[in-house]
Order: structure tokens, then C-alpha cells, then sequence
């Protein structure tokens, strides 16, 4: 009996999303026969930098402001990223090089995950949806196993210190300050300044907060500024720059007796509302406003000096009292303002005093710096020199290939030493508190036995930690990687972007770190901070010297 005929297969399924409609292009090409244009995702890194005023760091962080947290948003809103990975950064593979403090500006970070980056020109459409503080410079295709923080092999990060940090007699401790009192010795300028720096929060290491009702407009989208380099040399050949500059105030109204200020966003006493810097001694103009001051003339930095030339033939000690007493009761008057040596570098009403002293960031000060700073070259723990690790922990043994402090760079009229640190990865407050103990040390605060104590295992002592303003994450390095895959991919570096991160230094970064400095004194306050009060561990070799003596014995015969 034959078969009845059999029956043709049914038509497969349309594999259509339950969503498309007509207003969909992709289905209407469909539908009309073109071929429906659908896009991969690529592994690529993404290079970029930003300022890190008013940013709580650049890993992302629940309730506040991050870098991490705009960068992803702004991935999603240019398509990189699709609806169902947002928010979920492992989803795409997201890793970072670097993971910067608050604060802490970046020239050269280098993410990485997988993006759609079709159509062409991501980078325009993620700058489309970044503030200005953050620049995309472009990206590079990478390996499918590529990851920015297993990858990068080195960071280079910068410190930009000024000059009159480095100086003993510049922003001593209270205690020096009042026992100058009455004494006729410039400390007395300090006075309130040394007062401030005494309340600054956060000076055993902890962060400093926001006051309540204050604004947060810490970042300047700044005009370029000119800034030149100098590798230093001789002390002779630096003295028209070695001076000892501070804005200890912004606007002022001696009238009242009393200085307005503003807010800022790092909860630390307003500057702005400092007395008035005052010369104890005759001073003469120099040609461009400067001024020169007697040998052996101390420094320390405010944004006023008022001139001893209207003072006829009073002696510098009648002087001196005269002036500390104006000082202390605040009653300068505008006459007397205008008589001073004020030199205006600004145009927002912001003075900076540029005088000569006796210190000079020479020859024989950068050798002592650069032999303080290579006490951190090589492997050591540097559980001191951070929060929440202890000695035992494992990751407290970090590699520090190189620390040095060759060049001087002035910006908007403040010298600033550029220390530079490369390291294979630092911990939380790493590199501030490595700054904070050189300078200690530097300014004979505390001895430089201290500096190989503080790298011992079994020592526990409390380090000073620098203002976060001056650091920023200078270049992130993949040697291993470009060396491994030079023949196949593109060399992550940013030699490609080099113009540009040149650019948005000048631009962003540098301003940012002189406007504080200006405008907040941020350096100028923490050195009033660095005294036995706050740090007794300063004199901890002095107090434990039998012990360590002990101690090295001991290595010394087990070795």
C-alpha cells in the first residue's frame, strides 16, 4: 500500500526581537532585504586624564562623585556600552591601571573592557558626556586577555612640592613661632598662620571633610599657564628663583579689621582669612616689583609685606615691634597697604610675595633630597606608610624602582620641585606619606635614621602624610606586554597622545595645583603641622636607640 505523500516542513522561525517595530532602521532594513548591520564588541584601552578636584578618587564608590562612576555613565550614553551592562562593569570586562586618592589628578590613566567603538569617533562621543576636568585622548585595540591593572607593569606619578617647603626657617611649628614673640624675629608672621595649621584636620592621616553648607567648585577650568623648566644647578644660577612664596590670604578688608574668605571643599581652615605678611626690615624694590631683603633675612610666605621705606629713620627693632603689634590687633589701613610691597601676579585680587632667602634648592639641596628619597628604592614594607595594612600582610612589600627630584618648574610665580616616583603599584596614601617623611626629614624635624627605621617590619610609627593637590599619576607603563605582542597589536603607551596630555596639563593640572596654593595654602599649612606635638615618633630613634642597637645586633650575628 503506498505511503500518503508527506507534507513540506513547516518555515523556520524568525529569530525578531518581541520590541521591533517599524521605527526600528535595523528592522526595516530587514524587512526590506538590505543586510542588517550589527556591531561587535572590541577589547580595547582607553586612554584619558582628568583633574581630580571635587572627586572622591577614581574608583567607583557608592553615595559619592567618582571618576569611574562619570566614565562608566558616559560609556552607556555613547553606545559603548549596552542597557543590560549598565551599572554591572564586569559584565564588559572593566579594569583600571591605576586607582588614584581623592583629590589626586591623573595625566595618563588607562582602562580597558569590551566596547562597541562603532561608528567611528567613541572618543568624541564620550568627551560629549564628560565634564572638561575629564579628556579622552583615544584608545587602542588590544588582546582578548588584555586587563589594564594586570598588564601595566609600572606607574610613574608625580609630585609637585614647593620649593619653601624644603626650607626649615619657612612655616615652622607653633612652639617656634610664640617663643619668637616679642623678640623682633620675623616668626612672628606666622603666628595665625602656624594657629590654622595647628587645626588642620587630618593631619594624623585621616581625611579631611567638608563643612557643612560650604561649596565644592574646587576645580578651575583655567587658562593655560606659562610654566618653565629648569634642571637645577648651581645655588648662583638659581637666585632670582629661590624664593619663599605663600597666599596666606585672599581678599582682604582692613578696614574692618578682619579678612573675608571663602569656602573650599577640603574642610581645612580658610587661608583667606590670614593676617597680613609684614618685613621687620627695610626693603627695596627690585626691577619687576620683587623685592630684596637683607642677608640672612627670614622667610615666611603670605600675600603682603608692607615696606619700611614710610618709617623714615625708625631701627629695624622699633620696627619690628611696631609692625607685630599692627599684626596682632589687625588694623592696617588701606594707606599703609598701598605703601606696601605687594606684588600682584593675579588678576583675581591674589598677591604672592616673592622674596629672596637664604635658602636655594641648589647643588647641595638636591643631593641631600635625592639621598633622602632613595632610602625608598627598592623592596621594602611599607606598612607605615599607609592605612589598614599591617607588617605580616604580604601586599605591604612593594617595589620602588626609582624617586627623584631633579628639576624645579614654576608655575603662576611658585617654584615646585618635581619629585617623581616609579613603582610597580603603590598602596592608599603611599606616596603622600613617603613625601611627608622627606620632608620631616628635609626640614630637620626629624632625623634621617628615621627613614630606614620606618621600612622595618617590627616598627610601628605614625608618618606625616602631604597634601593630596601636588600628586598626580604621571604615565602607566606595559613593557612586558608591547615587548610580547609588538608584532600583532598596537603599542599601549602614550607616545600617540603625547601633545594632547601635555596639553591638559598645562590646561587642568597645573593650574589647579597653584590655585591651591595660592588661594588655600595647602602645603604651607601642614608644614605648621609638622612638630613632636602631632609626631612624637619624630624622636622615636632618639627613644629607642638601645633597643634598635640591640635589634641590628641581632640581625648582625644571624647573619
Amino acid at each position: 500500500m503506498a505511503s500518503p505523500p508527506s507534507s513540506p516542513p513547516s518555515p523556520k522561525k524568525l529569530k525578531m526581537s518581541s520590541s521591533t517595530s517599524e521605527a526600528d532602521p535595523d528592522a526595516s532594513a530587514a524587512a526590506s532585504g538590505e543586510p542588517r548591520r550589527r556591531y561587535k564588541r572590541r577589547k580595547v584601552a582607553i586612554f584619558l586624564g582628568y583633574c581630580g578636584a571635587g572627586y572622591q578618587g577614581m574608583q567607583k564608590n557608592p553615595g559619592a562623585r567618582t571618576i569611574e562612576g562619570d566614565l562608566e555613565e558616559a560609556l552607556f550614553l555613547a553606545g559603548a556600552v549596552p542597557d543590560a551592562d549598565r551599572g554591572a562593569p564586569r559584565r564588559y570586562d572593566w579594569a583600571r591601571s591605576a586607582r588614584t586618592d581623592k583629590g589626586v589628578s591623573a595625566a595618563a590613566q588607562v582602562v580597558s573592557g569590551r566596547f562597541y567603538i562603532d561608528p567611528p569617533g567613541l572618543a568624541a562621543r564620550l568627551s560629549a558626556h564628560l565634564p572638561d576636568q575629564i579628556r579622552i585622548f583615544g584608545y587602542k585595540r588590544v588582546t582578548n586577555s588584555f586587563n589594564a591593572k594586570k598588564f601595566c607593569d609600572r606607574r610613574r606619578y608625580v609630585y609637585l612640592l614647593p620649593v619653601f617647603a624644603l626650607d626649615p626657617s619657612a612655616h615652622p611649628d607653633r612652639e617656634a613661632v610664640m617663643a619668637s614673640l616679642g623678640s623682633g624675629n620675623e616668626l612672628a608672621r606666622c603666628v595665625e598662620c602656624s594657629e590654622r595649621g595647628r587645626k588642620v584636620p587630618g593631619i594624623m592621616g585621616g581625611g579631611r571633610k567638608v563643612r557643612t553648607g560650604e561649596k565644592n567648585p574646587n576645580f578651575v577650568v583655567g587658562k593655560r599657564v606659562e610654566m618653565k623648566m629648569v634642571v637645577v644647578s648651581a645655588c648662583e644660577e638659581r637666585n632670582d628663583a629661590c624664593k619663599s612664596e605663600l597666599e596666606c590670604s585672599n581678599t582682604e578688608k582692613p578696614e574692618h579689621g578682619s579678612e573675608q574668605g571663602g569656602g573650599e571643599d577640603d574642610g581645612a581652615s580658610n587661608l583667606n582669612s590670614m593676617s597680613s605678611v609684614l618685613q621687620p626690615e627695610k626693603e627695596r624694590e627690585v626691577g619687576n616689583g620683587g623685592f630684596e631683603s637683607r642677608e640672612g633675612e627670614e622667610s615666611c610666605g603670605n600675600s603682603r609685606a608692607d615696606s619700611a621705606s614710610k618709617h623714615g629713620t625708625l631701627g629695624s627693632e622699633e620696627l619690628a615691634a611696631d609692625e607685630k603689634s599692627k599684626l596682632v590687633e589687625g588694623r592696617l589701613t588701606e594707606e599703609e597697604t598701598a605703601k606696601g610691597g605687594v606684588v600682584e601676579s593675579t588678576a583675581n585680587e591674589e598677591a604672592v610675595l616673592a622674596i629672596k632667602s637664604g635658602f636655594c634648592y641648589g647643588d647641595e639641596e638636591k643631593e641631600r633630597f635625592n639621598r633622602i628619597l632613595k632610602h625608598y628604592v627598592g623592596t621594602h614594607n611599607f606598612h607605615n606608610f599607609t592605612t589598614r595594612t599591617k607588617a605580616e600582610d604580604p601586599s605591604a612589600r612593594r617595589y620602588i624602582i626609582s624617586f627623584e627630584a631633579d628639576r624645579v618648574v614654576t608655575i603662576d610665580g611658585i617654584d615646585f620641585v618635581k619629585c617623581e616616583v616609579v613603582g610597580q603599584s603603590f598602596m592608599l596614601h603611599q606616596i603622600r606619606k613617603m613625601i611627608g617623611l622627606a620632608v620631616a626629614v628635609m626640614r630637620n624635624c626629624a632625623p634621617e635614621s628615621l627613614m630606614e627605621v620606618a621600612l622595618k617590619k617590627e616598627v610601628s610609627i605614625n608618618v606625616p602624610t602631604a597634601p593630596e593637590v601636588g600628586l598626580y599619576l604621571d604615565e602607566c607603563l606595559f613593557s612586558s606586554y608591547n615587548k610580547k605582542w609588538r608584532d600583532s597589536h598596537e603599542e599601549i603607551s602614550m607616545a600617540s597622545y603625547a601633545e594632547e596630555a601635555e596639553e591638559f596639563r598645562m590646561k587642568h593640572i597645573y593650574p589647579h595645583i597653584a590655585q591651591m596654593e595660592h588661594k588655600e595654602g595647602a602645603v604651607a599649612l601642614w608644614l605648621h603641622s609638622l612638630n613632636l606635638r602631632n609626631y612624637p615618633d619624630f624622636h622615636f630613634v632618639d627613644t629607642n636607640s638601645e633597643s634598635l642597637g640591640a635589634e641590628q645586633t641581632k640581625q648582625d650575628n644571624l647573619g
